[in-house]
């Protein structure tokens, strides 16, 4: 797993809230919302999460909906390479053109999600480098990674903000994060 410089690890878990959404759940629920608001997160957040990745050249970077389309962006431009949204598909989602679609195994929530990305934003010989926010089972990176390959494109690695995984899955996703959940302390409030 990768580091993240002191200043921005700080920035982030100061920035991070978890949530305790009632007694009809059995979790708290992350609130990333305040990385958004604070201009140096944002700032910091693109190089340091490709950083790990420059010698690899990625040519994308993919990133599922919602968070992934902040996020994603990010590391494309500090990579100075392209940015393809992978969409969820929700049953009413409609593409007008050829799209390769690839389903999750359950998430942390027990549910199973569709992916989606056009074919003509990813083909073969593309190196191609998934982001996300948060990786806990790696549902939707692994579907992403399969989902990479058969455009006939190259994954080269996983970047993430948090890591809440075993080390199997950080090795299988050549996973490189900024901060393990153990970071977020889940009494921190947001004070900023």
């Amino acid at each position: 797993m990768g580091g993240v410089g002191i200043d921005l690890g700080k920035r982030l878990a100061r920035r991070f809230r978890w949530i305790d959404p009632g007694p009809d759940v059995t979790h708290l629920v992350s609130d990333v919302s305040g990385w958004w608001r604070d201009a140096e997160i944002l700032a910091g957040l693109g190089p340091a999460l490709a950083e790990p990745f420059r010698a690899d050249r990625p040519t994308v970077v993919v990133s599922p909906e919602v968070t992934g389309l902040l996020l994603g962006p990010l590391v494309a431009v500090a990579l100075g390479a392209g940015f393809v949204p992978a969409y969820k598909d929700g049953g009413d989602r409609w593409i007008a053109e050829p799209t390769t679609w690839a389903e999750t195994d359950a998430d942390y929530r027990g549910r199973r999600l569709r992916l989606g990305v056009r074919d003509r934003h990813l083909t073969p010989g593309d190196r191609v480098l998934v982001v996300d926010d948060w990786i806990a089972t790696g549902a939707q990176a692994r579907a992403l990674h399969r989902l990479i390959a058969a455009r006939g494109a190259e994954p080269v690695g996983t970047a993430a903000v948090v890591a809440d995984c075993p080390p199997e899955l950080v090795a299988e996703l050549r996973l490189h994060a900024l901060l393990t959940a153990d970071a977020l302390d889940p009494d921190r409030a947001d004070t900023a």
